[in-house]
Order: structure tokens, then C-alpha cells, then sequence
């Protein structure tokens, strides 16, 4: 017996011991950018094309969200001025660009299909591929705003609403009152929002495209849960934002390691 706890305490003496050895040391990650912007010094957030639900203009509050956040996160001048209204700029440009034209004048977009007014899906978005191809108009906004990194592209921000079977877990007791945690399949309503934004890098000297990048996130809640659009929007957006940022400048992943001596 006096063996037995012997050795019961020297097994808590190093274990007590080892616990007072255990270092959570900080540790920094740095992420290169995605994207070289050292020849500029200036960036302009131009605009969206921008479709789904009417409840939230998608592209006035990308516009104010990624300016923010670069006058914040970035060493690149965030350029105020107004959003361009892209949609009317592609129709415009459209219509006053002859047929078969792949680049007429400095406003005009390649001729496509019709742009519609209403963008509800992605097949709608497809009108506006030329616009954004269209070097000569972004190089003449690019000339207005001294040849700046333009952002811009397009944000589909849709309601969806879904049902089926879920898994969820929840709480028994047996008959001894002893509590266990069991999967249980539960048919469900949900709706919620899919946000598609992508993002669309010009080089503002020249008019060309620099990269893409294209993102997908999207909320489901309960049936009786009731969430604002503008709030699940900006939800879903904060869940993105550092992958952005991640184009343009080099980024830190702060954590914490785990050191035993």
C-alpha cells in the first residue's frame, strides 16, 4: 500500500512538474501579397456591376466597405470619388457601339449580348464581360484619376431558402439521469443569402486586366429566424475581406505555438 502511494504522488509531482514547462509562445505568419501594386501609389474602388435582391445596393456598399478597409489595411491612397454607375456606362457604351466592334472609341465596350436591366442570375452578368475587357475605357478613367490600380467587378448577392433533413446534436438522460449527446436527424426550412463577389484588378496606365479573383460565401438561418439582408450582407463580407486584402498587400496570421521543456 505505502509503495502504491509512493508512487501515486511521484506520478503527480511530474505531472505537475511537466505543466509548469508548457510555453504558449506568439508566433506571426507573414502572407506575400497576391498581386505586385509597387508601381502604384494609388488605388481607385470604382464601381460594381452589381445584381440579386433589391434590398441592398451591392455596389454602393462594396465600394464604401473596400475603401474603407484599404484607407485602413493599405499603404496604396484610397482615391474618393463617386461610384461609377456601371450598368448604365455598359448600355450606353453598347448601344453606341457599331456591330461586330471590339473596342470602339475610348467609352465603348465590345458588342455582346443585350445588357439587361435586371441582373438576376450569372448568366446576366455575362453581358457585362466586355466591359471589363475594355481597355480604352478604363484607360481613359484610369487618365482621369492620374493612372491608379482600379478595382472593380461584379457582386451577386441572392436569397435562397432550402429544406431537408439536418443533423444536429441533442441532449438525453437515461434512466440513472446519466446525460449523453446523441445526432439527431431533423427536416428543416431554412433561407438565408449566397454572396459571389469578383473582384476584378485594372491596371490603370494601360487599361488591362492585372488578375481575378472570384469568391463564394453564403448563410443559411431558420425558417423563423428573421435576418436583415443589409446585415447578413455585410456578414457574409466580413468573412472575405482579409482574402482580399490579401491581393494587395502582405498580410499576418498572429497565433499562438505550444513549446514543452
Amino acid at each position: 500500500m505505502r509503495t502504491a502511494n509512493r508512487l501515486a504522488s511521484a506520478v503527480i509531482i511530474l505531472a505537475a512538474s511537466a505543466c509548469s514547462t508548457v510555453l504558449e509562445v506568439p508566433v506571426e505568419t507573414p502572407i506575400k501579397p497576391k498581386l505586385d501594386v509597387a508601381a502604384f501609389s494609388r488605388v481607385l474602388v470604382a464601381g460594381f456591376v452589381a445584381g440579386g435582391t433589391e434590398d441592398v445596393d451591392a455596389n454602393l456598399e462594396t465600394v464604401r466597405l473596400l475603401r474603407n478597409q484599404l484607407k485602413n489595411k493599405s499603404s496604396l491612397k484610397v482615391i474618393d470619388a463617386d461610384v461609377l454607375p456601371l450598368k448604365e456606362v455598359a448600355a450606353r457604351n453598347q448601344a453606341a457601339s457599331p456591330a461586330g466592334s471590339a473596342d470602339a472609341g475610348a467609352g465603348a465596350a465590345a458588342a455582346g449580348p443585350a445588357v439587361p436591366k435586371l441582373i438576376k442570375d450569372d448568366r446576366d452578368l455575362q453581358a457585362f464581360d466586355s466591359l471589363f475587357t475594355s481597355v480604352a475605357y478604363w484607360k481613359t478613367v484610369g487618365d482621369q484619376f492620374q493612372s491608379p490600380l482600379i478595382v472593380t467587378g461584379t457582386v451577386m448577392f441572392t436569397p435562397q431558402a432550402t429544406s431537408g433533413y439536418v443533423q444536429r446534436e441533442q441532449e438525453v438522460y437515461d434512466t440513472f439521469g446519466r446525460r449523453q449527446v446523441v445526432p439527431v436527424r431533423t427536416y428543416m426550412e431554412r433561407k438565408g443569402f449566397i454572396l459571389k463577389p469578383k473582384f476584378i484588378f485594372i491596371d490603370g496606365r494601360t487599361g488591362a486586366v492585372l488578375y481575378t479573383e472570384t469568391f463564394r460565401e453564403e448563410v443559411l438561418y431558420s425558417a423563423e429566424q428573421s435576418s436583415p439582408a443589409l446585415s447578413t450582407y455585410f456578414e457574409l463580407m466580413d468573412r472575405l475581406v482579409p482574402a482580399f486584402l490579401s491581393t494587395l498587400s502582405s498580410q499576418t496570421i498572429r497565433g499562438t505555438r505550444t513549446l514543452l521543456k
